[in-house]
């Protein structure tokens, strides 16, 4: 083979082999970005999950004091008992003498009303309902969108269990729209105040990321090196290490 031939032999070698890289860099971010979706999914399941659990819990509670009342001689309406014939009568129609030397019925106490569940799952209905609207909009690309419904919601839910999940989507949102900075808050507020949180690996990660993309390299590779010392068999420590090996196979500048 001429000269020629060979240079032309090894430019289509190398161009192949960029091709593959290519091909492979966007078959990993797809996987990355359905990865992101299942967590979304599987997140909201385990949430609707626990509001099923919390909706039974509250009726039973209910039911459990209704019985307790009917086991005192007291329905849901104690006028209507006292009316009735019940404990609350006996103690009204009781003179002065007979009350001096018998207690008054434990009954007449009001009972509890199983309105502050009602208010609570309300509540918690509509926190989830304004979580899944942001998430949506996450899922379809309108990161805009999303980050304002998750201020929203972290501003009106701040105890709702899924402020953690919120916060790190709230940075995820910023990370998609190349506003790093503000990632790094979301995800730093996010590992100070909600370290036990199931998302504080993945923000972790993405905080190493957002350092990276801002050349804050040394902050970068140490939040990376962190995922893999607190969470070391985690996806995001997986993907911490594949970080690192392409950062350490980089030519020096």
């Amino acid at each position: 083979m001429s000269l020629s031939d060979r240079v032309a032999q090894l430019e289509q070698q190398a161009q192949n082999q960029r091709q593959n890289r290519l091909g492979q860099l966007n078959e990993l971010q797809q996987m990355q970005t359905q990865m992101q979706q299942m967590q979304g999914q599987i997140e909201q399941l385990q949430h609707q999950l626990q509001e099923l659990q919390d909706q039974t819990k509250a009726q039973y509670s209910d039911a459990d004091s209704r019985l307790q009342r009917l086991e005192k001689g007291v329905g849901p309406n104690p006028a209507a008992a006292a009316s009735n014939g019940g404990p609350a009568a006996v103690a009204s129609a009781a003179s002065p003498g007979s009350a001096a030397t018998s207690p008054a019925p434990a009954a007449t106490t009001p009972a509890p009303t199983p309105a502050a569940p009602a208010e609570s799952t309300a509540q918690k209905a509509a926190a989830l309902n304004a979580y899944n609207a942001a998430f949506k909009s996450l899922r379809a690309g309108d990161y805009v969108s999303s980050s304002r419904g998750f201020r929203q919601f972290i501003e009106k839910y701040p105890n709702d269990a899924l402020v953690s999940n919120a916060f790190y989507w709230l940075g995820e949102s910023y990370y998609a729209t190349t506003n790093y900075q503000i990632a790094v808050e979301a995800f730093k507020h996010l590992l100070s105040q909600y370290p036990q949180s199931d998302k504080a690996p993945d923000a972790l990660l993405k905080l190493g990321y957002s350092q990276l993309e801002m050349k804050q390299t040394d902050a970068g590779v140490a939040s990376l090196k962190s995922v893999l010392a607190k969470y070391p068999s985690s996806n995001a420590a997986k993907l911490a290490k594949e970080r690192l090996n392409r950062l350490s196979q980089q030519p020096a500048r």
